[in-house]
């Protein structure tokens, strides 16, 4: 493989500006057909399978005026002042003309007629409205907001409006940008990765747009393609320049030394990028098709990263020269060259006493992972979102003027094969009189008579756990064969226990899959199997802080969360599935430069020395960057995503701390020699031979092969 890479790169460095010029082309005709035949991110809400599923499909089939998408359109009057009933008579009416509106509901007041709620449902499935559907739904209530009401609009065409803050990008970016240029002192170096990573990220967006041309691509797969895609394309490249100028500063020719990377940071690059895919197959065992959306988006923008990573690096850096060192480095003397660095000093100081640092970094993790034992997860809803969008102002207004329960009611089908629909009134009294039941409406019976609806009220809010014991109750004790709870309450119910479940299905799978391909890459049991069990660690330590900031609401303001909230039914997969593969990035990163040095010198502490000190510098700068790019997606109005954000900005800076500069080498020195036991007969199995050394081009007298 490291020859192949070298060739690759030898390929781009002999042709620099073919290379460039063929990544411009790449871009320009991937973005031109995406534009012309790609499609857009759309949510899929159907999941076979599930309870509240059956449902709804029972619905769509009894009435299929309504089967779509519901809306639900609040008019308050501020002030206490009541809602004028021919003013909500005249909306409800505009509501009706619409498009795809099938049924609009009567105005239903509150009891001190100050706020007004009406149903609206549609034809439609949301994702087929349109991106204009809030704004029709504005225009057919102008005529209230001008008249000084109050209107917001609740349900899934509410929950359309993101609140605004995309700026996550841009503060990745500038960050980034400024650790670069602290950490190799040159401009040229510290935008070379960056350009990489926005090629790859680029092409990985468009190809995602003709995707969503075939096949639903969720909305939230942009955001996390985005987030790994800026993370792991600017530390990749990273990882290249790092070894290309540290060949050159070692004498290396610029061209050689660009080659030289590309044989042995490739690999790197290579194996880590592995690790990344291999975890985000974890997302295809979730059952739902927004997951392994997400799961596709982020894998093709992972492979477009390493591809620029591993092609436009070198011949970027074949154009750069020595100009990509900077001049103090150049300059530096042999004496000064030969300072132990502060990696260095660092390594050996964990080394003296690897059982002290160890179990003080296992503490730290531990710590950090224990609120993760009273997490409890529920499905973003709008109660949870930020106060700058409709839905969340119309889901307050509506719990404090109908109850908590009437944000997302029950709704109950009833199959009218299986039962005599003069039992439906008998059967609305039996729900009623249930414990934690606050309303029920008459039962709505379809026109061929083969269907029945029966809206139920809680007395609670639909993330509140005794929601989901009404919920069970109803199933399991009140209804009869036939007749199914559904509804966006019922509905998040069953998600979070499906995606609960599937959770320990994915993390088997993952961890199973990243040992054997760290078994193939290092020739050793040990390491892998250590390296597992740090990122579950990393991983936990990251639910640990989820679970602090938006549960126990510990520091929420300071990222605009204003209410405590459970952690999102989604964030868990999806973080499990990302983290595992970034943290194995930093371990392959690691572990391939001890392991030249042990295959160099055969002393376990020492390579571990020497090779800390080789990959600190290079791992605190990648952690910064991804920590930065992370961060910046924190600011997003979206709570989702602020999850996301934060989860992984807190497992990569913990990862890189904690875990790969303490605990891994602790465990090195503890282990030993054993760190690289491989038994023979597996050892024979494997593909590849252990090599010997870094790979360096050469003539046959010895001296570096000229390039181009």
């Amino acid at each position: 493989m490291t020859s192949l890479l070298a060739r690759v790169g030898r390929a781009c460095v002999a042709h620099p500006w073919r290379t460039i010029t063929g990544w411009v082309l790449v871009l320009a005709t991937a973005f031109t057909v995406a534009g012309a035949v790609g499609g857009v991110p759309q949510d899929n809400y159907d999941v076979p399978g599930l309870r509240a599923q059956a449902g709804t499909e029972l619905l769509r089939r009894v009435f299929p005026d309504t089967s779509g998408t519901e809306a639900r359109v609040v008019l308050h009057m501020p002030g206490g002042q009541p809602v004028a009933e021919q003013l909500a008579e005249d909306v409800t009416g505009r509501l009706r003309e619409v498009a795809d509106v099938g049924n609009v509901g009567t105005p239903r007041f509150s009891d001190d007629r100050d706020t007004a709620l009406i149903d609206v449902r549609y034809t439609a499935p949301v994702t087929d409205l349109g991106d204009d559907i809030v704004q029709r739904l504005r225009d057919a209530t102008s005529a209230a907001t001008a008249a000084g009401v109050q209107v917001e609009f609740a349900g899934q065409v509410g929950e359309q409006e993101k609140a605004g803050g995309g700026a996550g990008e841009a503060i990745g970016l500038l960050v980034a940008l400024v650790v670069l240029l602290i950490a190799f002192g040159s401009v040229l170096a510290a935008g070379l990765p960056i350009v990489s990573a926005l090629f790859g990220l680029g092409a990985g967006t468009a190809l995602t747009l003709l995707v969503a041309a075939f096949t639903d691509v969720s909305t939230l797969a942009p955001t996390v393609a985005t987030m790994v895609g800026l993370g792991v394309g600017i530390d990749y490249a990273l990882l290249l320049v790092t070894r290309y100028a540290e060949d050159v500063r070692g004498g290396l020719p610029p061209r050689v030394a660009a080659v030289t990377a590309t044989g042995t940071a490739g690999r790197s690059v290579l194996a880590a990028g592995a690790t990344v895919l291999v975890s985000l197959s974890g997302l295809l065992v979730s059952g739902l098709p927004d997951f392994r959306s997400i799961g596709y988006a982020t894998a093709l923008v992972v492979l477009a990263t390493m591809a620029a990573a591993l092609t436009l690096v070198p011949a970027l850096c074949a154009l750069s020269g020595q100009r990509i060192v900077s001049r103090r480095h150049r300059t530096r003397t042999s004496a000064a060259a030969a300072m132990p660095t502060g990696s260095e000093r660092w390594a050996r100081r964990v080394a003296r006493r690897p059982v002290l640092w160890g179990l003080g970094a296992l503490a730290v993790l531990l710590a950090l992972g224990a609120p993760m034992l009273g997490m409890r997860t529920w499905p973003d809803d709008a109660g949870s979102g930020s106060v700058d969008t409709t839905a969340r102002r119309a889901y307050d207004l509506i719990a404090a003027e109908y109850g908590p329960g009437a944000y997302a009611p029950v709704v109950v089908a009833v199959d009218l094969s299986t039962m005599d629909p003069a039992e439906l009134p008998g059967l609305g009294a039996r729900i009623a009189a249930e414990p934690g039941v606050a309303e029920v409406s008459p039962p709505l019976v379809s026109e061929d008579l083969t269907g029945a609806m029966i809206v139920v009220q809680t007395d609670y809010a639909p993330r509140d756990e005794r929601s989901a014991e009404v919920v069970t109750t109803l199933r399991d004790v009140v209804l009869p064969d036939g007749a199914e709870v559904t509804g966006t309450t019922a509905l998040y119910i069953d998600l979070a226990g499906l995606l609960a479940e599937r959770l320990w299905w994915a993390i088997g799978m993952v961890v199973t899959l990243s040992v054997t391909v760290l078994v193939v890459v290092f020739r050793s049991i040990l390491v892998p199997l250590k390296a597992a069990l740090v990122n579950l660690l990393s991983v936990a330590a990251a639910y640990g802080v989820l679970t602090a900031v938006f549960q126990w609401g510990w520091g929420a303001g300071l990222i605009g969360v204003d209410r405590p909230v459970p952690v999102s039914t989604f964030v868990p997969l999806v973080l499990f599935t990302v983290l595992f593969g970034l943290s194995m990035d930093y371990e392959v990163f690691l572990i391939s430069r001890i392991r030249e040095h042990w295959q160099e010198s055969g002393d376990p502490v020492d390579s571990m020395v020497r090779g800390l000190a080789a990959t600190g510098r290079t791992i605190t700068s990648a952690a910064l960057i991804m920590v930065a790019v992370f961060g910046g997606f924190v600011a997003a109005g979206d709570t989702v995503t602020k999850m996301i954000g934060l989860g992984l900005a807190t497992a990569v800076a913990v990862d890189a701390t904690v875990v790969r500069l303490v605990l891994v080498p602790a465990a090195m020195v503890l282990m030993g020699r054993a760190n690289w036991w491989m038994p023979r007969r597996l050892g024979r199995l494997l593909p590849g031979r252990p090599r010997t050394s870094a790979y360096v081009p050469q003539e046959e007298d010895g001296t570096p092969a000229p390039v181009g």
